[in-house]
C-alpha cells in the first residue's frame, strides 16, 4: 500500500515554519509553483505564519503578466529575507511588484546573485561543503568592493560574499546557504513522488534545489498537473526521483510559461513550420539585428538575451540561415527557435532542454563561440549596466544569468539604442534622427557594473557595441567607433551625445546600406568584418 504523498496547497504552505529557508524553482512564470505560493500567501493572512523566510531564487519567481510569483508572499511579517538571481519586472508605465515597493522601502533585506552562482551555491549546500569559489561577478556590482550583491541599504550590512585568496590568485568566496523547503514544479507525478517534466518548457533546477534540501533534513514539496499511477513513469524521464519528494501539491491550471497555458512545441513535442514564426517588421530594431547578424559564424554555438538581439533568430530565419548558429539560452533550451516577450526564456523546436544548472557551467566555462545581449547603460571603461537603474528599479529584473554569461565569454556583442527615447525615420537607405533621445546610455560610469570592461580588456575578450548610429569596440585603451551607420553625423549625432570621449577607428567604416532597405540582406554568416 503506498501513502498518499497528495495534500492541498494550504496543507502544504502550513507544513513551512516560521524562519524558514525557502528555496523556489521557477524562471517568471516558465516553471513557477504558483498555486503553492498564493497558498502560503493566504494561510499567513489567515494564521500569522509561516512568518520571517528567507526566500532564495535563483530566477525570478513570477512576472508582470498575471503570475503573481513571489508577490503572493511579498507581504511584511512574511517576507523577512530575499535573495534571488533576478526579479520580476515590468513596463515604467505599470504599478511596480509588490516586492520591488518592499526592497525600494527597505523592508527587508535583499540581494542579486547572479543566478548561475545561486544553483552553485544548492550543489555546495547538498554536499555540506562550505560554498562557492568563483572568478564569476569580479569587479561587477557581486564584487563586495562594489555593491556585494545587495539590491538596498538593508542588506548592506548582512555580506553574502567576500573577497578571498585562494593560491595566489584573487576568487571571490559565496558561502553554502541551506535551505530547509524546496518548492518546485513539474507536470506530473506518481504515486511514489517521481516527477516528470514533459509539458514544461524547461526543467530549470529542482533536482539541485531538492537535492539541498533533503540532504539537509528538510521539505520538498512539488506543485504538479496531474497523478499517474507508481510505475507508469519511464525512468529516464524521471528528472526527480520520488526519494526527494515529501508532499505532491496538485494544479491542474498551471501555465507552461508567461501567457501561455500550453504550446507543444515549447516542450519539443512537435515542431513548429519555420513559417509560423512571425518576422520582425522592417524598422530601426530589425536593422541593429541585422547589423548584429553579421557578426555571426556558420557552426557556432550562440547565448543569447532579452532586447533587440533576441530578434537576431527571426533574422536568420528571413534569410533562410535557420540552423546554420546553435542558439543556447540559460533557462537550457538548445536550439530551435528563441522564443520572444512573455514567453522569452522558452525556444521551439529545440534540440534539447539540459537543467539551468548545467547550462550555466558551460557559460561559465566559456564553452560557447558568442553571446548576443542588450544594454541600459556603457561607460568609460566600456562596462554595462544590465541590472538596475535607481530611477526605475522596477523596470529591470536583476541580472540573472548576466553576470555568469559574459564572465568568460569569447566574444559578447551588446546591443541597443545609442540614447532613451529617440525616435528615427528610415528613408532611402538612410536613417533619420526625428527626435533626439533624452537620457544618454553612454555615461562616464555606470551605476550598476553587470559586465566589467576592464576585466574583458584583461582576459582578451571580443567585445562589440552594435546601436543604430555605429558599431564600437572595446580596446584597450577604451571604447572605439569603429563604424558609422548612414544618415548619421560622426562628430554631432555620436561623439556629442556621449558623456565620455570616444575614440575613433583611423579606417572608419560605414555600416552596409543593404541593411536599410526592407528587401532581404543576403546574409552569409562567414563572421567576416563588415563596412
Amino acid at each position: 500500500m503506498i501513502a498518499s504523498k497528495v495534500i492541498s496547497a494550504d496543507a502544504a504552505a502550513a507544513l513551512i515554519p516560521d524562519d524558514a529557508v525557502v528555496t523556489v524553482s521557477s524562471a517568471s512564470a516558465l516553471g513557477c509553483p504558483d498555486a503553492t505560493l498564493a497558498a502560503i500567501g493566504r494561510v499567513f493572512e489567515a494564521t500569522g505564519h509561516p512568518k520571517n523566510l528567507t526566500m532564495l531564487h535563483p530566477i525570478a519567481a513570477g512576472d508582470m503578466s498575471g503570475i503573481k510569483g513571489i508577490d503572493h508572499i511579498a507581504k511584511r511579517g512574511l517576507l523577512g529575507r530575499i535573495i534571488a538571481g533576478s526579479y520580476p519586472s515590468g513596463p515604467s508605465s505599470a504599478e511596480p511588484p509588490a516586492i520591488w515597493r518592499m526592497i525600494g522601502e527597505n523592508a527587508i533585506p535583499a540581494w542579486n546573485i547572479p543566478s548561475g552562482i545561486m544553483f552553485d551555491m544548492h550543489r555546495e549546500a547538498a554536499a555540506k561543503r562550505p560554498g562557492v569559489i568563483t572568478k564569476v561577478g569580479l569587479d561587477t556590482f557581486a564584487d563586495p568592493r562594489r555593491h556585494g550583491c545587495a539590491m538596498n541599504a538593508a542588506a548592506a550590512s548582512e555580506p553574502v560574499v567576500e573577497v578571498i585568496d585562494f593560491r595566489g590568485e584573487e576568487w571571490l568566496f559565496f558561502p553554502a546557504i541551506v535551505p530547509s523547503v524546496a518548492i518546485i514544479r513539474a507536470t506530473t507525478a506518481d504515486e511514489r513522488g517521481n516527477l516528470s517534466f514533459e509539458h514544461e518548457g524547461a526543467y530549470l533546477g529542482p533536482l539541485d534545489q531538492a537535492l539541498a534540501v533533503r540532504n539537509n533534513g528538510g521539505i520538498v514539496i512539488a506543485q504538479v498537473k496531474r497523478i499517474t499511477r507508481a510505475g507508469t513513469l519511464k525512468p529516464f524521464a524521471v528528472h526527480v526521483p520520488g526519494v526527494l519528494v515529501d508532499h505532491i501539491v496538485v494544479a491542474p491550471d498551471q501555465w507552461q510559461t508567461c501567457q501561455t497555458p500550453y504550446e507543444p512545441a515549447i516542450s519539443g513535442e512537435i515542431s513548429r513550420p519555420l513559417d509560423s514564426f512571425e518576422i520582425p517588421p522592417f524598422d530601426i530594431a530589425k536593422v541593429i539585428a541585422r547589423r548584429v547578424a553579421l557578426e555571426l559564424k556558420a557552426g557556432w554555438a550562440v547565448n543569447i538575451g532579452f532586447g533587440i538581439s533576441a530578434n537576431v533568430p527571426r533574422i536568420l530565419i528571413d534569410e533562410a540561415r535557420h540552423g546554420d548558429v546553435t542558439w543556447v539560452i540559460e533557462q537550457g533550451a538548445v536550439g530551435g527557435v528563441p522564443l520572444l516577450d512573455f514567453q522569452f526564456g522558452c525556444a521551439s523546436n529545440a534540440e534539447a532542454i539540459v537543467p539551468s544548472p548545467q547550462q550555466f557551467v558551460y557559460f561559465q566555462g566559456g564553452g560557447f563561440d558568442c553571446s548576443l545581449l542588450s544594454f541600459l547603460q556603457i561607460d568609460a571603461s566600456g562596462s554595462v549596466n544590465v541590472s538596475r537603474l535607481s530611477a526605475r528599479p522596477h523596470v529591470t529584473a536583476g541580472a540573472g544569468g548576466f553576470v555568469d554569461i559574459t564572465a568568460r565569454a569569447r566574444r559578447i556583442i551588446f546591443s541597443g539604442y545609442f540614447n532613451a527615447g529617440a525616435k528615427f525615420s528610415i528613408e532611402d537607405g538612410a536613417v533619420r534622427i526625428e527626435k533626439e533621445g533624452k537620457v544618454k546610455k553612454l555615461v562616464q560610469e555606470v551605476e550598476h557594473v553587470s559586465f566589467s570592461g576592464r576585466r574583458a580588456v584583461a582576459q582578451g575578450q571580443e567585445i562589440l557595441y552594435v546601436t543604430e548610429r555605429c558599431v564600437m569596440r572595446l580596446t584597450a585603451e577604451g571604447v572605439e567607433v569603429i563604424e558609422i551607420a548612414p544618415g548619421f553625423d560622426l562628430e554631432r549625432d555620436i561623439l556629442r551625445q556621449s558623456e565620455f570621449p570616444l575614440r575613433v577607428a583611423k579606417d572608419l567604416k560605414v555600416t552596409p546600406e543593404r541593411l536599410y532597405w526592407p528587401e532581404k540582406i543576403g546574409l552569409s554568416l562567414d563572421g567576416a568584418s563588415h563596412g
